[in-house]
């Protein structure tokens, strides 16, 4: 069968999906906030959250307050990190903010704060999984974040968490401990969406084989599953022999046959899986 190379997209139509991709993402990031997240003052950390609690405490526009913080944090970031964010980073810090000020007349979709948790948090992470598909942010807290972890020998997902915290914690002093819980409760359904918007159900096996009859795995592999395999040499611990480790990765239903047509060619052959949960190349996603 002959295979054609994929020939990739025009730069100027890749702009404009990943442009639309930060407006869209950063409407829903918005409209979650708007309509589940500020109703029940639920600050589930971020600009965001601090937004929500300057609200409640001064009256101060939330939109207003995000752009007085994104847009410095961005000046400062480029000036500290000498990175180039980029045009499209700055576009999602300026535009959340506006998506924001928008869509804050929207009446609140549920009286029940733990719904507004639960969706609102699903909410902002599928809002800002969709940012990040476009290569893309929308600033704040993670930038900060980065500034922070500049100057002190923490890790990057530590500073991101003292953040987070201290901004709960604050909500929780401000409003009570049950809204800092539903924050938690937000933040973490948050977390768990943009994980599934950036992987999404395609989970693929990465299969590891040892065995004695590695020309026939091989072969039956290559032929019966249509998969490509990688030949590694490996060594044992115990017996200190080199051998040939197998690594093939499949889509998750073909593993089932996988492990029949080994255990037929060799039924004392060691198989590990694990779950590869993005996948590029050929048979899989190119991009």
């Amino acid at each position: 069968m002959t295979k054609y190379r994929r020939e990739p997209m025009p730069r100027v139509l890749v702009n404009i999906i990943e442009y639309t991709l930060i407006f869209i993402g950063s409407f829903f990031v918005a409209t979650a906030f708007n309509v589940f997240l500020l109703p029940h003052e639920i600050a589930s950390g971020g600009v965001a959250g601090i937004s929500t609690i300057t609200k409640s405490l001064f009256g101060w526009e939330p939109s207003l307050v995000q752009w007085l913080i994104n847009i410095p944090l961005f000046i400062t970031g480029v000036l500290v990190l000498g990175k180039n964010f980029g045009l499209k980073s700055l576009v999602g810090t300026i535009v959340l903010p506006l998506f924001v000020f928008l869509t804050k007349e929207w009446a609140t979709a549920t009286p029940d704060p733990l719904l507004g948790a639960i969706f609102g948090g699903m909410g902002v992470g599928l809002g800002l999984g969709i940012v990040f598909r476009g290569k893309a942010s929308t600033g704040g807290i993670d930038l900060a974040a980065q500034i922070f972890h500049k100057f002190f020998p923490l890790p990057l997902g530590v500073c991101v968490a003292l953040f987070d915290g201290m901004i709960v914690l604050t909500a929780t002093l401000v409003f009570s401990v049950e809204q800092g819980l539903y924050a938690l409760i937000a933040l973490f359904v948050t977390s768990r969406t943009i994980d599934f918007v950036q992987v999404g159900l395609n989970t693929s096996k990465n299969v590891m084989i040892i065995t004695d009859q590695v020309e026939e795995v091989r072969r039956v592999l290559l032929d019966d599953i249509d998969r490509g395999v990688t030949v590694l040499n490996g060594t044992g611990g115990y017996t200190d022999e080199e051998r040939k480790v197998l690594m093939c990765v499949v889509a998750q239903n073909e593993f089932s046959k996988v492990k029949q047509i080994v255990r037929h060619v060799d039924a004392k052959a060691f198989v590990v899986a694990m779950n590869a949960t993005e996948v590029l190349g050929e048979g899989f996603k190119t991009s």
